[in-house]
């Protein structure tokens, strides 16, 4: 795989994966805040001409470790996260129910979001 560059972009809600200047894939996701703060993925997507080079696997490694560092849970609505969290659970943490029925109503709050 060539050089991957993630970065955070908090504001659009985006963790997004650089190959040089070019965005080759990103998780989509927004900060729940009630009952409890939580990184939510709600969707991966990474470009066909990327696909297959282990960027949507890294998108998620980074996406827990961000969420390590910022002590906050993740609850995964994305199905590839999901996936991926339960290969990883060195990495994943399950995710709190309560918190993943609190993602799923504010998204079907916010029908255009995502």
């Amino acid at each position: 795989m060539s050089e991957i560059a993630i970065r955070d972009d908090r504001a659009a809600g985006r963790l997004e994966a650089y190959a040089g200047d070019e965005v080759v894939g990103h998780i989509a996701y927004f900060v729940l805040e009630s009952p409890g703060r939580a990184l939510v993925p709600v969707h991966t997507i990474v470009e066909p001409a990327h696909e297959g080079k282990g960027i949507a696997g890294s998108l998620a490694r980074e996406l827990y470790a961000m969420s390590a560092r910022e002590g906050v849970p993740v609850a995964p609505l994305c199905p590839y996260v999901v996936k991926w969290a339960a290969r990883h659970p060195d990495e994943a943490p399950v995710a709190d129910p309560e918190l993943l029925s609190a993602a799923e109503a504010w998204l079907a709050a916010h029908p255009g979001r995502f």
